[in-house]
């Protein structure tokens, strides 16, 4: 990577799909533009109209060129949901230098042959996630460049996903205008972002509950060991607010971003706000406390749900401790109500930059992290506005300039 790269991240969630824009500057990463929009066509994690997805897309990134005053044309996405499956594998070569000092060109081949593994012809692979090397049998090497060695191996993490999905989130992004640069699986760049390299050893659950969903990520010795999504999150809170109050979706969604608390012992009695009852223009005052009483009980639900996954998937004694994540969690009381419910150890983990101090960025900035740290820039993804010619609604080929206009722009050049 450069010492100075712009890399842009594509968060396409249920509720929002949020634009990132970082800079690295000589390995340290300043955000620098944020853009958010209401997500439409987006259900439970998964795309359920082309269309609405693609303008959510366009808004989202147009916000945060606005921010910046930049024209973004490459960008990472993110995926997530419950298609997403890990499997271990291993790839070996033999060092092709004659003085035997693995360089680039041998982790790269040995990461391919990682890669060949039998798949279902539904299945493709996301991601490849090295978990130590083997230099000549010598275990544990993280990083074997440099080193002097006739065979290299490497032990991998591969993380599959259905064609169906990839495809059509990768189409409503290129169908937005925008060049795919790769694509993430959210646990791993949140996963980078959100735990410490102890927790990531000792096994830890990182839960990012979403507005449609809950995706529960294992790490254990070191990297990511499992991987599961619940179809319940956020969205399940505002529409048990809706029906406890009897008002329309979008006004219960409003009052729980407001006053939400997710513990009735931490809501107060005295913090009060109306609500226009369903069918009639009569509006009725509740408190703080009445609200928490509706919340409660479905957070309580979803952590039981959480535990009983991790319970599932085999880690349920293993777990030293839970790292959440996700827009959801931001709601007061969320905290003491998770630590009581999980019976162990909960933090909530969030970006430590301006600007995106909240759990809901922590899976755009983990990306842009990520990319950083592991993938290096393709491209600077961003240009200024200025010397950039804005980038077509669609994606449709623009007609090529006549023979005035070409010899024209050859002379602007020079002046």
């Amino acid at each position: 990577m450069s010492s100075n790269d712009i890399i842009v991240s594509l968060d396409i969630g249920t509720s929002k799909v949020r634009a990132i824009i970082g800079e690295v500057n000589n390995g340290a990463i300043n955000i620098i533009g944020v853009g958010s929009a209401d997500s439409e066509g987006i259900r439970k994690g998964a795309i359920v109209d082309i269309d609405q997805t693609v303008q959510s897309i366009r808004n989202a990134v147009e916000h945060a060129e606005r921010m910046v005053d930049i024209q973004i044309s490459d960008v990472y996405v993110g995926i997530q949901g419950n298609h997403i499956a890990l499997q271990t594998n291993r790839g070996v070569v033999a060092v092709s230098n004659e003085d035997r000092e693995i360089g680039e060109e041998d982790i790269e081949r040995v990461l391919q042959a990682a890669k060949v593994v039998a798949l279902p012809p539904e299945r493709e692979i996301i991601n490849l996630v090295p978990k130590q090397y083997l230099v000549d049998g010598l275990e544990g090497i993280s990083d074997p460049r440099g080193m002097i060695g006739v065979r290299l191996e490497v032990e991998a993490t591969i993380v599959t996903g259905t064609k169906t999905a990839i495809h059509n989130l990768m189409r409503c992004v290129e169908k937005a205008g925008l060049r795919i640069s790769g694509v993430i699986l959210l646990s791993l760049a949140s996963g980078v972002m959100s735990l410490t390299k102890d927790e990531k050893s000792m096994g830890t659950v990182l839960t990012d509950i979403g507005e449609g969903s809950t995706t529960i990520a294992i790490f254990d010795q070191g990297g990511l060991a499992a991987v599961s999504t619940l179809p319940i999150g956020g969205e399940y809170v505002t529409s048990d607010i809706a029906y406890g109050l009897r008002t329309q979706s979008e006004q219960a969604d409003k009052i729980k971003l407001k006053y939400g608390c997710a513990n009735v012992a931490d809501a107060a009695d005295d913090v009060r706000f109306k609500v226009t009852r369903m069918g009639s223009n009569v509006e009725k005052e509740f408190s703080q406390l009445d609200l928490a009483s509706i919340i409660e009980p479905r957070m309580q639900e979803i952590f039981h749900l959480i535990r009983q996954e991790v319970r599932r998937l085999g880690y349920g004694d293993k777990v030293n401790g839970y790292v959440l994540t996700g827009g959801t969690v931001s709601m007061p009381g969320t905290l003491p109500l998770a630590q009581q419910e999980l019976e162990s150890s909960v933090r909530i983990a969030l970006p430590d930059y301006i600007g995106v101090r909240d759990p809901a960025f922590s899976s755009g900035v983990g990306m842009i992290q990520y990319v950083s740290k592991y993938m290096g820039a393709r491209g600077t993804g961003a240009v200024k506005k200025s010397t950039a010619s804005r980038k077509a609604a669609a994606p449709a080929a623009a007609p090529k300039p006549g023979m005035f206009e070409r010899i024209k722009s050859m002379f602007n050049e020079f002046i």
